[in-house]
């Protein structure tokens, strides 16, 4: 370059010389092209051509992109000098960004190389604040006239390890220069070839080397702040339907089974929903690893859910899948799996489901009815929401975001919804469906009230006849009822009364026979007074006095049981008091076993007690309580007197009456030996009218009279029974 500059000043200064000397047109002519010819050299040197930033090449979104600008040269390897101006770049070869293919990458797929551009900042600006910011994932250093001002990521120059730069999610740095100043941009990057498919280099994979750089201005952060948070809220609001969606659709599925095209819609708007997830334009990017695995895995849900939806139509059109759908359909695929290496066989994808779709609701248009046509216009939506999504990127790609955004969710929503409508429809379908078979069965019903008017009269007079006998019937249920309920009343009155006869007659036997005993003693006596035997009158009638005595106590012992007999048996009040509960069972054992004594004299049985004395006195109403044992023991002396009957002499029969003091009240247990209660009736034994004696000897009231009195205070009535080990009732009360 400076041979050129040396050759075309001695080239002047000869021609100018001369053309003082000789001033002919020819001469000056002659000379300008010399000087164009060897000027040609250094004008085709790309480092020479010098870009002119101005504020009217920024777009409407406020960044200036210099990715695909003309005035870049670049050269592979790595050299820090080559950030100077004064270097030799005649081995440098003119290739914008926007050029870079994985074909530049070495045997190890890595890219490493410099990138010169000489600009100026127009004046034009003036003080406006200007920024940097890099689209690309290759680690870069950046230097402006030949220093060092950012390091995007980590290239390795320093020495520390390479780390690509991560370019989602950021915002500008400042860049600061001088205008009307011819600067020189030169950048040191590393990129690499990705590994996963379609295998290009990673900054050209996501934004395309066009976005390498970008210069900003002020309204570009709000710009990228407004278009950043309007995608992640737009993104966020489909998903959630989506998903809101696909989750009503399963669950529909599973209480509906027979109606098999609520699970095609479930699967199709699973896929549907991880397709919009898996599009990685909206997702926060973790990694470039992250990126290319959900690019990936979106390249292959994407055929899925092409073929799950043209299935779906289908079922629901009622449409029979051919051979020719069968082939059509695979191809979608096969094509799916290829898409990820080739990412234009998209197109093809896309224009295959695209005419299936169209052809299929061609075919069916006539035969639509009712919720089909949900379907219908839930896919002629999509399909108008995806062309009109293509129109606008290739006729107005700069348009407002916003408008993208309202086309996505046409795309993300209208199929879905329209599934929804569809499930909506149908039920409704269904419903009316019930509802014609409803009217045909009341048609039919119609058809026969005429037979059915000849016989109504007949019919009703027997319903009334039969109504007749049932109020009749349910006069003598209810009476019989209340005598069973009496009967019960009286027959434990009846054996109560017995108990007590039975404890009374001891005390008024010794009243009567110490009574007869004292009459005799006094005739003796007196006639002893009369034979003037006054010693042996005085011993008499101390054993007169000591009879008296006997007799006061056996009669106050009668005065008692009476006046205790009357206090248990007297009308209940419902008024709780507190009872010595010990005493109270044991005194309601003794009446049981003396009244069924009283009854059969041939009757014998052993009764135990195991009283828990530390229980003291419990708040209970002793007259309902008293009921309760008596209805127990009662049952358990049958029980232990039936047994008897059929085993010999061997056989002891028992019962026994226990208390115990529990943490949160007290258990009474009233067990026998008897043959116990069957397992298959241990559910109704509580029942009313339930009863396992033979007809006549029991109502089946006591046990459920007992349960109502237990429950009434608060405690619980439980039986444990072994077939021929007797049985066990337990009784808890609150303490």
């Amino acid at each position: 370059m400076n041979i050129l500059r040396e050759e075309i000043t001695q080239i002047l200064q000869v021609h100018c010389s001369r053309s003082l000397l000789n001033k002919t047109n020819a001469t000056r002519w002659l000379l300008l092209i010399k000087i164009l010819f060897l000027l040609l050299p250094i004008c085709a040197t790309a480092q020479d051509t010098i870009v002119t930033f101005t504020p009217s090449m920024a777009n409407k979104k406020g960044y200036i992109a210099l990715g695909h600008m003309n005035g870049w040269i670049f050269k592979k390897g790595n050299n820090a000098s080559w950030a100077s101006n004064n270097i030799d770049y005649s081995d440098w070869q003119k290739l914008m960004p926007a050029n870079f293919t994985e074909k530049l990458a070495d045997s190890d797929g890595k890219l490493e190389g410099w990138l010169r551009l000489k600009f100026t900042l127009d004046t034009s600006f003036g003080d406006t604040l200007l920024e940097m910011l890099p689209y690309t994932w290759a680690a870069t250093d950046v230097y402006v006239d030949g220093r060092l001002m950012y390091n995007f990521g980590n290239s390795g120059a320093n020495g520390k390890p390479f780390q690509e730069y991560n370019p989602t999610d950021k915002f500008p740095v400042r860049f600061a220069l001088e205008t009307g100043k011819v600067h020189l941009l030169a950048i040191h990057f590393v990129d690499f070839r990705s590994s996963l498919p379609p295998f290009r280099l990673k900054s050209a994979d996501q934004f395309t080397f066009n976005y390498f750089v970008l210069i900003t201005l002020p309204r570009f952060e709000d710009y990228y702040l407004k278009e950043y948070t309007s995608n992640q809220i737009s993104r966020t609001v489909w998903l959630i339907i989506n998903i809101t969606l696909c989750l009503l659709f399963w669950v529909l599925a599973f209480q509906n089974r027979d109606e098999k095209n609520l699970r095609a819609i479930a699967l199709t708007s699973t896929f549907f929903t991880l397709t919009i997830y898996c599009d990685q334009s909206g997702v926060p990017v973790i990694s470039y690893a992250y990126f290319a695995f959900l690019r990936l895995v979106w390249a292959m849900l994407l055929p899925v859910s092409f073929i799950f939806s043209l299935l779906l139509m289908i079922r629901i059109f009622k449409r029979k899948i051919n051979t020719a759908l069968k082939i059509s359909l695979w191809a979608i695929g096969l094509c799916g799996i290829a898409q990820a290496f080739f990412p234009l066989v998209l197109i093809f994808i896309i224009s295959l489901a695209l005419f299936l779709s169209i052809y299929y609701i061609s075919v069916s248009w006539k035969s639509l009815k009712g919720a089909q046509w949900a379907v219908q216009v839930g896919i002629l939506l999509l399909m108008s929401f995806g062309l009109a999504l293509v129109t606008t990127a290739l006729v107005a790609p700069d348009a407002n975001y916003s408008v993208f955004l309202w086309i996505f969710t046409g795309v993300s929503l209208s199929f879905p919804l329209s599934l929804l409508v569809y499930v909506a429809m149908r039920f409704k379908e269904i419903i009316g469906e019930v509802s014609d078979h409803a009217k045909q069965v009341v048609r039919l019903s119609e058809e026969k009230r005429e037979q059915a008017l000849n016989q109504q009269k007949i019919l009703q007079e027997e319903v009334n006849r039969q109504t007749i006998e049932l109020r009749t019937s349910l006069e003598n249920l209810q009476s019989t009822q209340a005598q069973l309920i009496q009967s019960e009343k009286m027959a434990s009155l009846g054996e109560l009364t017995a108990g007590i006869a039975h404890e009374i007659q001891n005390p008024l036997n010794f009243v009567n026979n110490f009574s007869e005993v004292n009459r005799e003693l006094i005739t003796e006596m007196n006639n002893e007074m009369e034979r003037g035997n006054f010693d042996e009158a005085k011993a008499i009638s101390k054993d007169i006095q000591e009879n008296e005595e006997k007799i006061i106590s056996h009669g106050k012992r009668a005065d008692g049981i009476v006046k205790g007999m009357l206090m248990h048996s007297r009308t209940s009040t419902g008024q709780k008091e507190l009872t010595d509960i010990n005493a109270l069972a044991d005194e309601y054992l003794r009446l049981s076993y003396h009244g069924l004594r009283a009854k059969d004299k041939s009757f014998n049985a052993k009764f135990e007690t195991h009283f828990d004395n530390t229980i003291g006195k419990i708040n209970i109403v002793p007259q309902d309580l008293g009921r309760v044992l008596l209805n127990l023991v009662n049952n358990a002396f049958y029980a232990v007197s039936e047994k008897k009957q059929q085993l010999d002499a061997a056989y002891q029969p028992t019962v026994s009456v226990s208390t115990k003091k529990l943490k949160d009240g007290v258990e009474i247990k009233v067990k026998d030996n008897g043959n116990g209660i069957p397992q298959k009736v241990m559910n109704k034994i509580f029942q009313p009218f339930f009863t396992t004696k033979p007809t006549g000897a029991g109502t089946g009231l006591g046990l459920s009279l007992s349960y109502d009195i237990i429950k009434a205070h608060g405690g619980e009535i439980k039986v444990q029974t072994h077939d021929n080990e007797g049985a066990e009732f337990i009784i808890h009360l609150p303490a």
